[in-house]
């Protein structure tokens, strides 16, 4: 079975249990199973909708290549390779792909450039799954306080990334609260609490003169330990220009927290905005010298043209990508997910077109 089928089956199941799914849905009538497939599809609608400019560019750029060449040979794969270096991928992975590319045309036998198209999208799924764990989802566990602490340079979106992330628990039913920690921008103090309370989130503040912001941290403990919140989001200041201070502040607050919950943060989430590309894998490599992290947050997505940041995030930092931008509505925050992101970004390429 090919690649484009594996992908399919996996999303949507093969064509028979499609079929038995909408019988099964119209003669048992069962809402939440409903309610299931509907979330499903829109979930996949909406990684298609966002990385539609990705998948435009990159779809855009294979077929032109198909065009030029009618045979697959040397010149074919050094144009390839300049394709996915334009989309954002490493020279290092790229190097590995079109390895891994020619060594199954060769295979396979395939002399036809247009019939390249499944392979390129194998490669691209296999070269991010190989060797890892693919559950993204956040570590928040019943009866406890789960701490969340989010880095990330200002611009980068952290701000209404806290706010999407506190409305996804929210919506499960989880107490929230927010610490907001930037004390030197009043500013994103003011933005925070307006989505706070736009989501149904609760904030605590720096008092008036207060610049400290483990000492906002220590406030906000005290109140989720006294009023019961399940999870507690920390907001942290994004000023990479002096990494000594940023590390030195990033400290306090793990030793506050750790003091008063051990073992928080529970997770440390550095949000990345996609449309700096490789400046962006600069700032990552700064943050994790302050601080120790468990996952990436990447925003803005739909911005972007060059959907291959997200290969050189993981091989270049090894980091799970845990949400990923689609948009700019509260819900366009999405788990990532791997499947999906392959199909919406490779989704011009399958000509079964489904």
């Amino acid at each position: 079975m090919g690649f484009w089928n594996n992908l399919k089956e996996k999303l949507f199941g093969t064509k028979e249990e499609r079929i038995a799914k909408k019988q099964e849905k119209i003669a048992l009538k069962e809402q939440k199973q409903i309610k299931k497939e509907l979330e499903k599809q829109n979930k996949l609608g909406n990684y298609v909708a966002g990385l539609a400019k990705s998948s435009d560019s990159f779809t855009e750029s294979i077929k032109q290549l198909q065009n030029k060449h009618n045979k697959i040979d040397e010149e074919f794969f050094e144009d390839l390779e300049e394709i996915l270096i334009m989309s954002d991928i490493s020279m290092k992975l790229v190097s590995i792909i079109i390895d891994e590319c020619k060594n199954e045309v060769k295979k396979e036998n395939i002399q036809d450039p247009k019939l390249i198209n499944e392979i390129i999208a194998d490669k691209l799924f296999t070269i991010y799954a190989n060797n890892s764990i693919l559950d993204t989802t956040l570590n928040v566990e019943d009866n406890r306080i789960n701490v969340i602490l989010v880095v990330g340079v200002n611009g980068s979106g952290k701000t209404t990334s806290i706010s999407k992330i506190s409305k996804m628990l929210i919506n499960e039913g989880k107490k929230v609260l927010i610490a907001a920690g930037d004390t030197f921008r009043a500013a994103a103090v003011e933005q925070l609490e307006i989505w706070a309370n736009r989501v149904g989130a609760d904030i605590v503040k720096p008092q008036e003169n207060e610049t400290d912001p483990a000492a906002v941290v220590y406030r906000a403990i005290d109140k989720a330990q006294q009023e019961k919140y399940d999870v507690l989001i920390v907001d942290t200041a994004g000023r990479l220009q002096n990494k000594v201070n940023l590390m030195n502040e990033l400290a306090k607050i793990n030793r506050v927290l750790e003091s008063k919950i051990p073992g928080a943060p529970h997770e440390s989430l550095l949000v990345l905005d996609a449309t700096t590309g490789q400046n962006g894998i600069l700032q990552a490599k700064a943050f994790i010298e302050a601080t120790p992290l468990t996952g990436i947050v990447l925003t803005k997505m739909d911005g972007t043209s060059k959907g291959g940041i997200i290969f050189t995030i993981k091989d270049e930092i090894n980091l799970a990508v845990k949400f990923i931008g689609l948009g700019e509505k509260i819900d366009d925050l999405a788990e990532f997910d791997l499947y999906s992101y392959i199909y919406g970004l490779t989704k011009g390429l399958n000509e079964d077109g489904e």
